[in-house]
């Protein structure tokens, strides 16, 4: 098995993509890592994937997944289903370089004592009504699945020991909006030894946020209910 996969969904991010997978590329080339960065094209309308394919050109550790667009959450579900027989430690980040390279040092340094790292989004300017879906979001996994776990419970920052999590990746359903906030809801509910991290969360200078307004509201009430649902199922793995 290599030691890491880097999974990346990428939804229209022409313009940014080419310089978050060279700034990834540079931070793991420091370290002796055997890893890959899988990228999974979530059905883009612009040139990201076209963009992608020129990379792949010159970067040997690049792979690119085309698929048809299915939303972050199973975009990402899916990649950890599909790698985590062929890695130790799946790291996921997202591809907006909200959160950059900063804080992988710290956390791959410390993964010998720990089965989940997660980066804590720091200095996160939010309109209200991701504040009031953050917060009701945290309170579900503190309510249904236990109170020891990371406070960020949904930030897309995370490296995960694969042989602690597979099991539980193959049994949320593919349609899952929110699967980090349910793998978060898993650490806290089986005490899974976890380390937190605060890393700067920049403003997005590139690009806009896909879910906003109604339709945000729509997604956070179908992620609640799913969350809830899927707690019925932590005793069984």
């Amino acid at each position: 098995m290599k030691d890491l996969a880097l999974i990346m969904p990428v939804y229209n991010e022409e313009e940014a993509i080419k310089n978050v997978i060279e700034i990834w590329i540079d931070e793991l080339n420091k370290y002796d890592i055997d890893y890959n960065i899988i990228v999974y094209n979530d059905g883009s309308k612009d040139k990201t994937f076209e963009n992608l394919n020129n990379l792949v050109k010159s970067y040997q550790q690049l792979v690119v997944i085309d698929k048809i667009n299915s939303g972050h959450g199973p975009t990402v579900l899916q990649g950890y289903k599909e790698q985590c027989d062929k890695y130790n430690w799946i790291f996921q980040i997202d591809s907006d370089n909200e959160m950059g390279n900063e804080g992988f040092k710290h956390l791959w340094e410390k993964r010998a004592n720990y089965d989940f790292l997660i980066g804590t989004r720091d200095n996160r300017i939010q309109p209200l009504a991701r504040k009031i879906i953050s917060l009701t979001s945290r309170l579900t996994i503190r309510l249904f699945y236990g109170k020891n776990g990371p406070y960020d419970v949904n930030s897309p920052y995370r490296l995960m020991r694969t042989d602690k999590f597979k099991n539980l990746y193959n049994i949320i359903p593919e349609d899952t909006f929110a699967p980090n906030v349910i793998i978060s809801g898993f650490v806290a509910n089986k005490h899974i030894n976890f380390y937190e991290y605060p890393v700067e969360c920049k403003l997005r200078q590139t690009g806009e946020v896909s879910i906003k307004n109604f339709k945000l509201f729509k997604a956070a009430v179908k992620s609640f209910m799913q969350t809830i649902k899927f707690s019925r199922k932590i005793k069984g793995i």
